[in-house]
C-alpha cells in the first residue's frame, strides 16, 4: 500500500516537533517516574508526545492515535499514528544518545510508514513506498550476510533469557557469531544501514515496533514475530528483524527448535 506523501511530510514535522522538546532536556536532571509496569518516564517523553498529538489532531482529526504516554483514540480508523516519543528512556535518562523518537503509521492495522529520529545526533530514518532513507539518502540492509555463524545479533537485554521463550532465544544467541545487548530501536536502524544483521526482542508494544517494520522492510530486510507471522497494530510480543530472508529463515528455525 502506497503511503501518501503528505503523511510522510507530516511525520517529518512530528519528528521535528518532538526533537524541539527533547533536546533541551537531554542530560538534564529530570524527575524519573515509574509507570505501572515499572518502566521509566519523564516530562520529556510526555511533552514530546503531546506536541506530536496536537499536530495530528489539527491536521487529520479523523486519524487514530496510539501513543505510549497518552493512550489511544480512534484506533478503529483506517489510518492510525503510532507514537513513542522516546524509545529507550533508560538510555535517555542515562545521558546516552541511543534513544529515538518513533513515528509509525498503520493502514487497516498494517505498518506502512515509519520514521525513527535521533534528535541529538540529528539522524533520521524514513521507510515507506519501497525505500528507506537515512538523512535523505537511500540505504540497504546487508544482503550478503547469510551465515548465522558470522552474523551479528542485537537484543534489548539479557531479560530475554528469563522470558517465556528464553530457551528458544538461547539457541539463537549461541548460534550467532556476535552478540550485543542494548541500543533499543537504534539497533533496528543499524539493520537498515547494513551494519547489524539480526535483532530479536520480546515484550514489544505497537509503539515499539510499528515504525521499525517499514524502516527495515523497505531497506530489503525482513520483520516478523518469532513464529514468522507479520506484525500488525494488534500483535504485540516477540519481534525478529533480519537483514535478509536467508538469515531470517535460519533465525526462525533456531527459535522454533527445528
Amino acid at each position: 500500500m502506497t503511503c501518501p506523501v503528505e503523511f510522510i511530510d507530516l511525520a517529518h514535522r512530528l519528528a521535528d516537533a518532538a526533537g524541539e522538546v527533547i533536546r533541551p532536556l537531554f542530560r538534564q536532571k529530570l524527575d524519573i517516574i515509574s509507570k505501572d509496569d515499572m518502566s521509566p518516564v519523564t516530562i520529556a517523553d510526555r511533552n514530546a508526545e503531546l506536541a506530536m498529538r496536537k499536530i495530528i489532531e489539527a491536521e487529520f482529526p479523523e486519524h487514530g492515535i496510539y501513543g505510549e504516554e497518552h493512550g489511544q483514540v480512534r484506533t478503529d480508523a483506517d489510518y492510525v499514528w503510532v507514537l513513542d516519543p522516546i524509545d529507550g528512556t533508560h538510555s535517555f535518562v542515562s545521558g546516552l544518545p541511543t534513544f529515538a523518537t518513533l513515528i509509525g503509521l498503520t493502514y487497516k492495522g498494517k505498518p506502512v510508514m515509519g520514521v525513527m529520529d535521533q534528535p541529538i545526533s540529528n539522524e533520521r530514518w524514513v521507510g515507506a513506498n519501497g525505500e528507506t532513507t537515512f538523512n535523505g539518502n537511500a540505504v540497504q540492509c546487508n544482503a550478503a550476510s547469510t551465515d548465522m555463524a558470522t552474523a551479528s545479533l542485537f537484543s534489548w537485554g539479557i531479560e530475554l533469557l528469563q522470558s517465556d521463550r528464553g530457551s528458544d532465544y538461547e539457541r539463537l544467541m549461541k548460534a550467532a557469531g556476535r552478540k550485543r545487548f542494548g541500543y533499543d530501536s537504534y539497533a533496528y536502524g543499524s539493520v537498515a544501514l547494513g551494519f547489524v544483521d539480526i535483532v530479536a526482542d520480546f515484550d514489544m508494544k505497537p509503539f515499539d515496533y510499528c515504525a521499525l517494520v517499514p524502516i527495515v522492510e523497505n531497506a530489503g530486510g525482513v520483520v516478523s514475530d518469532w513464529d514468522g507471522k507479520p506484525l500488525m497494530l494488534d500483535t504485540p510480543g516477540y519481534v525478529l528483524a533480519s537483514a535478509n530472508q536467508d538469515l531470517h529463515d535460519q533465525a526462525l528455525s533456531l527459535l522454533s527448535g527445528k
